[in-house]
């Protein structure tokens, strides 16, 4: 279960202007050559909201030098979390904002498809949560813009909400994609006090590109092991499936990185070797 384990960006360097969780401009390729130490197989990349145009992603230069130091490091990037659609969602009311971040997915589209990379997930929570019937509709819309792009360039979307098993699934009934997919996240399931098995049963076989991390009911997030994550049955619902998608370690950082993380990482094999037993 899970031979190939990957990490959230930014999980192995030092705060990236004191954000929990951003990417780190201007020293990424550090996290390259940690990650290879310390046995992690991919990076999650980041598009963030602040200086987007200046993340590689953005760019057919900034694609190059990911290339360069994939084959340098031996250490690939199968996703990406577009953070950016947090603070300028795919269904934002105001046009001009929508409009732009229907562009912006496009070319992240583009160029993910240089990269091989498979998933890019879609973040519909906290102030992007789709809240309201209305905001299903203009996502919904919107969403159907670019699958075009999806299709041509075979990159899953894989969505990330706060909706409970039944919401999401009929969000999903919405589009006739293949490439519509769910990121699954272990910690906010837990914090929103839903059932692993019912989310599952819904739509695990949608699933695609998956988030580890731990937090309490209705809190944040804390070192994996610590918090209300159904890890028993986390690891019973995925065996069920035939998943072959990024599996990323999002879990809880403080402000260097390394330490914490090789401490979750030991916890998080150990676990999955129980869970094999």
């Amino acid at each position: 279960m899970f031979d190939h384990i990957g990490i959230m960006q930014g999980r192995l360097l030092p705060k990236y202007q004191n954000r929990y969780q951003a990417h780190p401009l201007g020293y990424w390729q550090n996290e390259f050559e940690l990650s290879e130490k310390v046995g992690i197989n991919y990076i999650e990349f980041i598009l963030d909201y602040n200086d987007f145009e200046k993340n590689p992603l953005m760019s057919s230069y900034g694609v190059d030098l990911i290339l360069e130091t994939i084959n340098k490091t031996g250490v690939g990037v199968r996703s990406v979390c577009a953070d950016y659609f947090m603070e300028a969602p795919l269904h934002s009311e105001i046009q001009k904002i929508a409009n732009q971040s229907i562009e912006v997915l496009k070319v992240l589209l583009i160029n993910s498809h240089r990269l091989e990379i498979t998933d890019i997930v879609i973040p519909c929570v906290d102030q992007s949560s789709l809240k309201s019937e209305l905001a299903k509709q203009i996502f919904t819309s919107n969403i159907n813009l670019v699958l075009e792009y999806a299709e041509k360039y075979n990159v899953n979307l894989a969505l990330e909400t706060d909706l409970g098993p039944s919401n999401f699934k009929n969000l999903l009934e919405r589009f006739d994609s293949a490439k519509i997919k769910v990121n699954y996240d272990t910690g906010n399931s837990a914090s929103l006090g839903y059932d692993i098995l019912e989310e599952f049963e819904a739509y695990g076989e949608k699933i695609s590109d998956i988030h580890i991390k731990d937090r309490k009911l209705n809190g944040g997030s804390v070192k994996l092991g610590n918090g209300d994550t159904d890890f028993d049955n986390f690891f019973k619902a995925v065996s069920s499936l035939c998943f072959e998608g990024p599996v990323i370690l999002q879990a809880y950082r403080d402000d260097e990185g390394v330490k914490i993380f090789k401490e979750q990482f030991e916890w998080f094999k150990n676990k999955i070797a129980g869970c094999q037993r």
